[in-house]
């Protein structure tokens, strides 16, 4: 597949038909990022039902960190559905479930005996981190962050901070769940130094901690390593360390939350790592399947054991596929070094997006951890004003030719890149250039 493209005028004939039934078929409430239909898909390409092609940088939100249909990917699925597709692993076991939470407990940060459990969704991992959380303390409060994302089931939505789209006119939400703020340095006062900035930030988590909840009755503590749908915010090391150190001394669980950032998405299985930090509980999902739905949680054997059978789990919890698919994800990102891969892609992103700061004055701040690359856009640099509609304008324009971005954000001005770690150098290039020529289009 080849990625060279006319400039696109999306939907296509086939695409546009496809778009009129899904109107009258599917719910408005599940959007779509481009207005087509996959046909086919390698690596880092896609391909839609017109023959249009697509380099991808976004990767279905995160979840393609090997790439659309690696070959390993695609032979594991296909053998283990040659074997047996379901049996329920709480009805009949599978020692690929086995296998993989071997795999995982070892490659998770932390000295300590560690039990993994498998689920099918990010959401799903998050709840069952509470659950774990609170079984195990014996505490009800959960406490989030400014900028949160975790989910849409009620728990997870609850534990979010946007309120739109997720959450509005969804309510009443789950009780006993709090908010704590989370450095944005770029958007500190000015008349704090970051170092400050930092240290008031922890200070006032502590703060909400100990003046409106009280430790004593804090089951968990759960952040995002590098904020995800928050705006690819990367935190402070010392804040992640000055988290740590407040759950340990109060009996608090922290949950690390990698849905997004794990999987070699920022140079390391685990982004926690990056911060010299063992959390006592880890969600992962996303890239762990490379497209197939499975997800988990990785803990401390003592925490992880406080449930009684059967209060855990669920009908397809680490289906047999997954396992199949996550245990060939593993190797892939083994045999074909992607944590230094996806170090490698990061600075060369980083490196254009830094460039381009100084070129176009919409680009306040370019920002990232690995291969988990942003750009916060604003009217000016001077006044950092966010600016959704030309962060919206950049992705339609990236669309048009041939290259799939996404935005984030609380004020929907960020843009973001999640391509593949496999890309190549020569894909990565276009698609860089292709998005600066979109970041022109939209300019003008």
């Amino acid at each position: 597949m080849t990625t060279k493209n006319d400039f696109l005028n999306l939907p296509g004939e086939k695409a546009g038909q496809l778009l009129e039934r899904r109107n009258r078929i599917v719910p408005d409430g599940v959007s779509y990022g481009v207005p087509t239909f996959a046909k086919s898909a390698e690596g880092a390409l896609v391909e839609d039902v017109d023959g249009n092609r697509f380099i991808d940088f976004a990767g279905a939100i995160g979840t393609l960190n090997v790439g659309h249909s690696h070959p390993k990917v695609v032979e594991a699925i296909k053998s283990q559905a040659d074997n047996f597709i379901h049996t329920g692993f709480n009805v009949m076991m599978y020692d690929s479930y086995i296998e993989l939470a071997e795999k995982l407990a070892d490659l998770a940060p932390g000295s300590y005996d560690k039990k993994v459990m498998f689920l099918n969704s990010g959401a799903e991992a998050v709840e069952n981190a509470v659950k774990v959380a609170r079984k195990y303390t014996k505490r009800p409060a959960v406490v989030t962050f400014s900028r949160a994302f975790h989910g849409r089931t009620l728990m997870t939505m609850s534990m979010t901070a946007k309120v739109k789209p997720y959450k509005h006119e969804f309510g009443p939400f789950a009780p006993e769940v709090y908010r704590a703020p989370y450095p944005y340095t770029y958007r500190k006062p000015d008349s704090m130094t970051e170092e400050e900035y930092i240290e008031e930030t922890l200070e006032s988590f502590k703060r909400v901690i100990d003046h409106e909840i009280s430790p004593d009755r804090v089951a968990a503590v759960v952040i995002e390593p590098v904020q995800g749908e928050g705006g690819f915010i990367v935190p402070d090391k010392k804040f992640m360390q000055g988290i740590r150190e407040y759950c340990s001394e109060h009996g608090i669980v922290m949950v690390a939350d990698e849905i997004q950032t794990g999987f070699t998405r920022t140079g390391g299985y685990f982004a926690i790592d990056h911060f010299d930090v063992v959390p006592d509980l880890i969600t992962v999902s996303k890239s762990m399947g490379a497209g197939v739905p499975i997800s988990g949680l990785i803990g401390r054997a003592e925490m992880m054991d406080a449930a009684n059978a059967g209060e855990l789990g669920g009908t397809y919890s680490g289906s047999p596929l997954g396992c199949a698919a996550a245990l060939a994800v593993l190797d892939v990102i083994e045999e074909e070094n992607l944590n230094q891969r996806a170090a490698e892609v990061g600075k060369k992103v980083m490196d254009t997006f830094n460039e381009w700061k100084n070129r176009y004055d919409c680009i306040g701040e370019a920002r990232g951890l690995g291969a988990m690359c942003a750009m916060e856009l604003v009217s000016d640099q001077d006044s950092k004003t966010p600016d959704k509609d030309i962060a919206g304008r950049i992705m339609k324009e990236a669309q048009k030719r041939g290259l799939l971005v996404l935005t984030a954000g609380v004020y929907g001005n960020v843009l973001r890149v999640l391509m593949p770690i496999v890309i190549t150098d020569d894909q990565l290039e276009e698609g860089l250039n292709i998005l600066e020529e979109a970041i022109q289009a939209a300019s003008n």
